[in-house]
Formats: structure tokens, sequence, C-alpha cells
């Protein structure tokens, strides 16, 4: 369960005459049929409230879910599930939230917590040891005191030692194999957090996990998460 409070909230705003009570909490784990929270008040406001309710509680435990399905496949590993960007708009610290929900972590909020260089910043530059460079640089003048991560995406092992050498913190595998992630973490030695990233599944993400790597990114469990079966009924 993700957004319960969120959802019961919508009631609240829409008519103070409505009394709500959650039943269970965020994180919990709930059988088909199962209550989850109490709403009396005037039908009218109920109703009105009804689907803008339901499709919050219902994405964000969404959300969830298929967070704790590719957190329960790691158990046992060191590798922790992480989320991306690629969040639906305007609901980005709701989805963020219910990630940490179903027991994954948060990757950055966005564009000013972490520095993350894709490909096309080091095309913009000539390598992605020369934007780390300069990402590391910018870092150290402008933010003094404060721990601001550069991460470097590549997606051949050839240009891992540079992008350390560089002075990478976090370096993404995009789109490798579990053997060349293994390749990689016996090459980088300790040196840099390394995060694979890249089309990973359920069926996959237990093969990216043990090939030692620390953490593990995954867009869809956002941006395309299934939605949970949830439904308001009255009762007499």
């Amino acid at each position: 369960m993700a957004g319960l409070g969120v959802a019961l909230r919508v009631f609240e705003l829409l008519d103070d005459g409505i009394a709500v009570g959650a039943l269970v909490s965020d994180g919990a784990i709930v059988e088909a049929g199962a209550r989850l929270a109490s709403v009396d008040g005037p039908a009218r406001s109920i109703l009105a409230a009804e689907r803008l309710a339901l499709n919050l509680l219902g994405q964000l435990s969404g959300v969830a879910t298929a967070t704790r399905a590719l957190v329960d496949r790691v158990d046992g590993t060191k590798a922790r599930i992480l989320d991306t960007r690629k969040t639906v708009p305007l609901l980005r610290s709701l989805q963020k939230q219910a990630v940490v929900a179903g027991g994954g972590e948060n990757h950055r909020m966005g564009l000013y917590d972490q520095v993350l260089i894709k490909d096309n910043h080091a095309e913009a530059v000539g390598s992605a040891a020369e934007a780390v460079r300069r990402a590391r640089a910018f870092v150290s003048d402008h933010y003094e005191g404060e721990e601001i991560l550069v991460e470097v995406e590549i997606d051949e092992l050839a240009d891992l030692e540079s992008v350390i050498e560089a002075g990478a913190d976090v370096v993404m595998l995009d789109n490798m194999s579990p053997q060349l992630m293994r390749e990689a973490v016996h090459l980088a030695n300790g040196r840099v957090v390394l995060e694979a990233s890249g089309g990973i599944t359920l069926d996959t993400v237990r093969a990216v996990a043990e090939s030692g790597v620390h953490q593990i990114s995954v867009g869809w469990i956002t941006h395309s998460a299934p939605a949970l079966d949830v439904a308001l009924d009255f009762e007499g």
C-alpha cells in the first residue's frame, strides 16, 4: 500500500464534513478484498471525490507493489532498488514516497541535487571523462561544503577507468549484460559505486544484482507500473 493518506485527504479537502479513517499504513501488504479505510459523510461529496482518491491510491500502490516485487527478487544480495526521474508529471514527490513504501530508495529528485552525466552531455564535450572533470570542478567551485554526487553513464567497459580517474562518485552501467557488469565490478575494485540501469525486468533483476553492482535503477516502477485495483463501496 502507498498513498492512502493522500487519497483520504482528497475527501477532507472537498468537504470538511467527511470523516475518514485509515485501517492500514503505507508499506503494508494486503490481501485481495481487504478493507483499507472508512469514509463517512454526505453521499454527494463522497462521490465527487471518489475517482480522484481512487486514482491516486491505485497508482501509488501500484508503484509500491512493483517496487516490492523487485526488492524481493534481489533479497540476499547487496543491490538496492532505486527509482529514476521517469515519473508521471506532477506526481514525482508522491511516486517517490511510494517507492520508499515498497522498500526501494530514491535516486535524485531533479537536476538540482545530483549531477548525472548522460550520453548527450559526454558527446557535447568530447568524452564522458571530460564531462566528469568539468562537473567535478563546477561542484567544487559552487557547492563547497555540500555533498553533490557526480554520476556518469557509460555503455562500454573501456570508459570505466577514465571516468573513475576523472573523479566520478557513481558510474551507471547502461544496458550492459550481467557478465560485463561482473567485469566492471572487478575492474572498479570498490573505488566507485556501480549502478545498473536499462531494461531491468523482474526476470533479469536477480542476475543483475548477483553481478555485484551496488544499486539498480528502474524507470518502469514509476512510469509504467500497473495500478492496484481499488474500489469504494457504500454500506447501508
